[in-house]
């Protein structure tokens, strides 16, 4: 799904990156393309056509690009092209996102943060995706004594809560046995109920340690010690700003993948937007959309070393190429195209000779 602005371009080199690795991972692809956001509401009427979400049920991954623009900004929100993003979501089940944050070496220097700040980190930011106050109901416009005024409303079921913490739980697991949950429970009772589970689910992982944060003291503490965090699970909005700070430790939002899982199918999509001031202008980075690839082969396809096989590839290329966001003195100005051609080049000279089998 290439969808508005930069997103086909950046999905393209995606889809490059895909198609060289998969016969190295041994995989047979088939590919499809489907419409989203603005350019299907202008070529099929809908933001979300019907034949895109079937195509989606009946696939094992999804590639997405990004959607949105200001050439749909004044439409309402249930119809705009993000309108369409969140209905896929939900109608997928996919109520946990996750967003890696990592400082590649390479990339040290570009975080705005001092190196022995941001240097090592390396974060994962496991997000709610299918609740809270993107998706609560009542919303929208009210008149209260002749007054107007707006609303929206959180809402979260025990459920809900349940099987995304117990997510970060099993993610923790996996890296380096910590997990941080982040609320505002002493304000709102939904945060309340969320810390509650959180530490009624603890006693079953006891190699894990559970810690909680309230998100403006969390906020603080990812700019002033962002190492001392591993792995992060929280509610929708929450995980939607944590994970958008933590992009610029790594140098540029434009460097950060993410999974959306939980269902049968996954989605795997940049973090960034659709960038229309800079659309046909070769100037997006492609990287996030290629580290998605890797994401894929990691949790869809079970290969991590496939995921650190393009990593790696995309460390190197970044030693001496960049593009224009993180551009630096002493390193070539590279356009997207050129980026996702230079990544290629990097993977073919640093073929593994077998590959893991899946995890």
């Amino acid at each position: 799904m290439n969808g508005d602005g930069i997103g086909p371009e950046v999905t393209r080199q995606g889809l490059k990156v895909l198609k060289a690795v998969a016969p190295v991972a041994g995989i047979t692809l088939e590919t499809d393309e489907a419409l989203i956001g603005g350019d299907a509401y202008d070529k099929a009427g809908s933001f979300l056509p019907d034949e895109t979400l079937e195509k989606s049920r009946q696939s094992d991954a999804i590639l997405f690009g990004a959607v949105g623009g200001p050439k749909w900004a004044n439409l309402d929100h249930t119809i705009k092209p993000e309108g369409g993003l969140l209905r896929l979501r939900k109608e997928l089940d996919l109520y946990a996102n996750l967003r890696p944050a990592r400082v590649f070496d390479a990339l040290v220097d570009a975080s705005t943060l001092k190196r022995e700040v941001v240097e090592g980190t390396d974060m994962m930011v496991i997000r709610e995706l299918t609740g809270g106050i993107y998706f609560g109901e009542p919303r929208g416009a009210i008149e209260v004594d002749g007054r107007k005024g707006a609303r929206n409303t959180m809402i979260y079921m025990e459920y809900e809560i349940e099987r995304v913490v117990r997510m970060g739980f099993e993610m923790a697991l996996k890296r380096r046995n910590k997990l941080t949950s982040i609320d505002k429970s002493n304000v709102l009772e939904v945060s309340k109920l969320w810390r509650s589970i959180a530490d009624r689910l603890a006693p079953e992982y006891p190699d894990v340690k559970l810690n909680h944060l309230y998100v403006d003291a969390a906020a603080m503490e990812i700019i002033r010690d962002p190492r001392q965090f591993d792995t992060i699970v929280t509610g929708n909005m929450f995980g939607d700003i944590i994970s958008d700070e933590a992009s610029m430790l790594t140098g540029s939002i434009g460097m950060l993948p993410s999974a959306s899982i939980g269902g049968e199918v996954a989605l795997y999509e940049p973090i960034h937007g659709s960038a229309p001031d800079i659309a046909g202008q070769d100037k997006a980075n492609p990287m996030a959309s290629i580290l998605s690839v890797g994401m894929m082969f990691r949790y869809t396809f079970g290969m991590p070393a496939i995921d650190e096989w393009i990593q790696t590839a995309v460390n190197k290329v970044l030693m001496n190429n960049r593009t224009p966001e993180i551009q630096e003195k002493g390193k070539n100005l590279v356009g997207c195209e050129q980026m996702g051609d230079l990544i290629l080049e990097a993977l073919e000279a640093s073929k593994p000779v077998a590959v893991a089998g899946r995890a």
